[in-house]
C-alpha cells in the first residue's frame, strides 16, 4: 500500500484582545524607569521592526506584584481562549469537526499545565475521548517548525485521522519586569502573544515534504531562559544576526541540497523573524526581501513558536504555492529548525 503523504490542509490564527503599539511600549518603559530612556536604548527598542503587538493582559498588569501562581492562572484562562479560537478556525477551513481529529500536537514554552491544555480542551471543544495529546515544551521560537514536523510524522504513522497542531505562546507573562534591566526591556519591546493551529492530513494542500533540525554545541548562552523567583530571566545573545550567516546558512544550504533544491528553486520563504536585525540577516542569506515575514513582525511582534505559522498563513493566503517553500526558525539549544513544503 502506498504511503499517504501528510499535507497542510488548513491554518488558523488568533491573538489575545489587548493591543499595544511600540510607541506605547517606549512610553510605558520611560514611566516605569521614572525617566526618559537613554537615547541608545530608545533607538534599539524603536528599531525592532515592530509597530504593534497583542498581549494577554492590560499593560498595567505587568508592573504589579506577580507570582508563579498568578502567571499560571493567566495562562490557563487566556491560553484556552486563543487555543479554541485558532483551532476552530483551522477546523472550519478544513471542513472538519473536532471529533474528526485523531491527535493533537501542542507546542508551548511560556506556560505549563498538568493535565496539558489540549487534554483540558477535549471535552470543551468536542474532541473524541480517545484523541492522543502530545505536548512539546522547551523549543521556544523554533517550536512552530519543529511541531509541524512532528505532526507530519505522527500522521504518517497513523494516517486514519488528521492531526491538529496548536502552537501557542503567552510571552508577555513569562518575564518579571520589576528589575527593568536591559535584557528585560528588550524582552518587553520584542515579545508578544499569539496562537496558530494547523490541520495535517490527506487531501488538498501543500505536502509537508521534509523537516530537519540542527543543534550547535556550546551555544546554551545564545538563547533561552533562566528560572527566576517569579518569572523567566531572558538569555539572548547580541550576535544572533551574525550567527545566521556564519553557522545557520551552511546547515540550511545542506538541508536544501538534500531535497534536491537550490534557493533559486523556491518561493518566498516563511521565516520566524526573531527581530528586525535577524530578518535582515535571513534576507541577506536567502536573497529575498521576506516581505511576509516583515509584515507579521510589524503587526504581531515576536510571538515565539507560532510566528512562523502566521507568516505561512499570510503566504498561503495569496494563493496556492507554485514552488517549494522553505520554513526556518532559530530557538534555544541553540537550534535551527527547517522544513520544506511542496506544491
Amino acid at each position: 500500500m502506498a504511503q499517504i503523504l501528510p499535507r497542510l490542509i488548513s491554518l488558523g490564527t488568533a491573538v489575545p484582545p489587548h493591543r499595544i503599539t511600540q510607541d506605547d511600549v517606549l512610553s510605558i518603559l520611560a514611566q516605569a524607569k521614572g525617566q526618559d530612556l537613554p537615547p541608545r536604548m530608545a533607538e534599539i527598542l524603536g528599531n525592532t521592526g515592530i509597530s504593534q503587538r497583542h498581549i494577554a493582559m492590560p499593560p498595567e498588569f505587568y508592573f504589579g506584584p506577580r507570582s508563579w501562581t498568578s502567571r499560571a492562572c493567566v495562562y490557563e484562562t487566556a491560553a484556552a481562549q486563543i487555543f479554541k479560537a485558532a483551532a476552530m478556525q483551522a477546523l472550519a477551513r478544513a471542513n472538519l469537526q473536532a471529533a474528526d481529529i485523531g491527535q493533537i500536537v501542542f507546542v508551548s514554552t511560556t506556560g505549563t499545565m498538568t493535565p496539558s491544555l489540549p487534554s483540558r480542551m477535549i471535552a470543551t471543544m468536542g474532541f473524541a475521548p480517545d484523541t492522543r495529546c502530545v505536548p512539546l515544551f522547551g523549543y521556544g521560537c523554533a517550536g512552530g517548525v519543529i511541531g509541524l514536523g512532528v505532526a507530519a510524522d505522527l500522521f504518517r504513522a497513523c494516517p486514519d485521522k488528521p492531526v491538529l497542531l496548536v502552537s501557542l505562546e503567552l510571552c508577555s507573562i513569562a518575564y518579571d519586569h520589576a528589575r527593568m534591566d536591559k535584557k528585560d526591556m528588550v524582552a518587553l519591546a520584542l515579545f508578544a502573544d499569539g496562537c496558530a493551529a494547523a490541520v495535517i492530513g490527506a487531501g488538498p494542500g501543500p505536502q509537508l515534504a521534509a523537516f530537519s533540525s540542527h543543534v550547535w554545541p556550546d551555544t546554551l548562552d545564545m538563547m533561552g531562559w533562566q528560572i527566576g523567583d517569579t518569572g523567566f530571566d531572558l538569555v539572548l545573545a547580541r550576535d544572533i544576526p551574525v550567527f545566521v550567516n556564519s553557522h545557520f546558512a551552511p546547515v540550511c544550504d545542506d538541508f536544501i541540497a538534500r531535497q534536491g533544491l537550490t534557493k533559486a528553486d523556491m518561493a518566498e520563504p516563511a521565516c520566524h523573524p526573531g527581530g528586525g536585525r535577524v530578518v535582515d540577516a535571513l534576507s541577506d542569506y536567502l536573497s529575498h526581501d521576506l516581505s511576509a515575514t516583515r509584515t507579521i513582525l510589524r503587526d504581531h511582534g515576536n510571538m515565539s513558536s507560532p510566528t512562523v505559522l502566521f507568516v505561512l498563513e499570510a503566504l498561503l493566503g495569496a494563493g496556492p504555492i507554485a514552488k517549494p517553500t522553505l520554513l526556518t526558525a532559530l530557538g534555544p539549544g541553540f537550534v535551527g529548525a527547517m522544513g520544506v513544503l511542496t506544491p
